[in-house]
């Protein structure tokens, strides 16, 4: 039951205060040119350190980018021009998919 709970309170599709949240942190992150997967941490989480090592050189290479323009957009307190944050696409997901084969063969 509590879990049912959980599930309704984070799914966007069925909860407005969890759509209105997604959207708010979908739009901070379009400022910047984020993606929400970049925000992990490889220096926090071993898992996430793995998984980068795992992911093709490009990808990473594209994510260290994007890492670096949005600290330069912050250190001059600007945004990505709006042409460009319409073209953002701050939850397609690159690293879910390795951590969950990371849970996996660590088990």
């Amino acid at each position: 039951m509590a879990s049912s709970l959980m599930k309704w309170l984070v799914d966007p599709k069925k909860n407005w205060f969890a759509a209105q949240h997604m959207k708010a942190v979908s739009n901070r992150l379009r400022k910047y040119g984020l993606r929400y997967d970049d925000l992990y941490d490889p220096l926090y989480d071993l898992d996430v350190k793995e998984a980068l090592n795992r992911l093709p050189r490009e990808v990473v290479d594209a994510r260290n980018q994007r890492l670096k323009r949005a600290m330069d957009l912050s250190l001059k307190h600007k945004y990505l021009p709006e042409h460009l944050q319409a073209m953002q696409t701050p939850f397609r997901s690159y690293l879910q998919d390795m951590l969950a084969l990371n849970c996996k063969t660590s088990v």
